[in-house]
């Protein structure tokens, strides 16, 4: 589904700067499919990947927190301050009225209600629809030579090896893939491929609730991406904030997901893959899992996200509307939220493109040319960033890894939703609750 795109990175200009270059690339993506010509099946001259539709940063407060203002003055210094609209102050709000973006200043009606408002909205921001973007990136590498190799077929068994060096993989089918560079880049999974990870790494799962929109009800073109913005909210509020928002796609879905605790599905695995040692390791586990599967997510997430839905868009619920259904969405953390883009050490022939922390997807058009760059031995300010690293002793881990089952936020310790949770209204669900 949908996922969120923006330009403004607080004191994160290395950040900003590769954001707005991979904005580049999402326009040059939807030009190309403007032209109608050699697109992949399915796709037409109508379909868009990326949607500029503003990126909606919501306070808990009237003071505009660290973060935005470090996004202000980082964009002001590049001569985008004009895409930074402050919604209390009346100059950016007229900006952004002549810019088209008024729909986004505050499309929770907040001040209509007489509620606490202050948010920042940056207009390079907006969304880009996950699924076409895959679809298109698998067509044009297609086009290009590269050879894929999908399903059973493609499932990672074990490492080539050549007097200590890594010189391919072998798959689930029996076939050997031998290469002079394995690269691994695997997302939430690639722990479980390269353990050596471990301690700088680990697989966290945000939460996620979709809500149906029928085309007959008014709310459809009230939160189509012509009228409604990406948006978070409380982000950096610890476990009280993290949340975030979508406007519809094309099925009538509202996207709405959590992310202040970072969860965790720790499970007894072989510590590497030479070693019959045990150790914990979080492990991904979605619908399509096997032997389990889940499709359910913490209770306390869902309380989050239904008290943020019913404080921002009220209409939603009192419409009657309630969630379709929840999935846990992974990420590859790292303990500092930084990029692991580097040679594997001491696994000669093994090489990470991951800790992508929940922010990696953005810079789909242009983060191939920086693993390219440190494959090839080139040094740059991104590079350093994401190099492999230990935490040092003194540093304080944004990302607290590897807690194992004593973990607070290990699924194993969590009440998981049942069908009453889904439910928006209170009235709603003490009545399922009674029946």
């Amino acid at each position: 589904m949908n996922k969120i795109i923006r330009a403004a990175y607080g004191p994160e200009v290395v950040y900003q700067n590769i954001a707005l270059e991979a904005m580049q690339g999402w326009e040059s993506w939807n030009k190309y499919l403007a032209k109608g010509r050699g697109l992949p099946p399915g796709m037409t001259k109508e379909d868009r990947i990326w949607v500029n539709n503003g990126n909606l940063q919501v306070c808990g407060q009237m003071e505009l927190p660290p973060f935005e203002r470090h996004s202000i003055a980082n964009m002001e210094k590049i001569g985008k301050r004009t895409s930074q609209v402050v919604v209390s102050d009346p100059r950016d709000v007229e900006q952004a009225r002549r810019d088209g973006f008024m729909f986004a200043v505050d499309p929770f009606n907040r001040r209509v209600r007489g509620k606490l408002y202050q948010a920042l909205l940056d207009t390079t921001g907006g969304f880009v629809y996950a699924d076409k973007v895959c679809r298109l990136a698998l067509h044009l590498c297609r086009q290009a030579g590269v050879k894929f190799v999908l399903g059973d077929a493609g499932e990672f068994v074990s490492y080539l090896e050549k007097n200590g060096e890594v010189v391919g993989v072998e798959t689930k089918d029996g076939t050997k893939h031998r290469a002079s560079l394995t690269v691994v880049a695997c997302g939430g999974w690639t722990n479980q491929i390269v353990p050596q990870l471990d301690g700088l790494c680990e697989t966290t799962g945000g939460s996620v609730a979709v809500i149906k929109i029928p085309k007959s009800s008014h709310l459809y073109e009230r939160f189509s991406p012509r009228n409604f913005p990406t948006f978070t909210y409380k982000m950096r509020d610890g476990t009280e904030g993290g949340m975030y928002g979508f406007p519809l796609d094309e099925f009538g879905h509202l996207k709405f997901g959590y992310r202040g605790t970072k969860y965790t599905n720790p499970q007894l695995v072989n510590k590497d893959e030479k070693s019959n040692e045990k150790v914990y390791r979080s492990i991904p586990i979605t619908k399509w899992s096997k032997p389990a599967s889940l499709t359910q997510i913490p209770s306390e997430a869902m309380d989050k996200i239904r008290d943020m839905i019913n404080d921002l868009l009220p209409e939603i619920g009192e419409e009657g509307h309630d969630i379709a259904f929840t999935r846990m969405c992974w990420y590859n953390d790292s303990f500092d939220n930084h990029f692991v883009v580097d040679a594997v050490p001491q696994r000669k022939g093994l090489f990470v493109a991951t800790g992508g922390s929940g922010h990696a997807f953005m810079f789909f058009p242009n983060i191939g040319k920086y693993v390219v760059d440190r494959i090839e031995g080139k040094e740059n300010d991104v590079l350093d960033f994401w190099k492999w690293r230990g935490l040092a002793a003194d540093q304080i881990p944004i990302n607290k890894l590897a807690l194992g089952t004593a973990s607070p936020r290990a699924l194993q310790n969590l009440q998981l939703t049942t069908d009453n949770d889904l439910k928006l209204s209170v009235g709603a669900r003490r009545i399922a609750t009674k029946l």
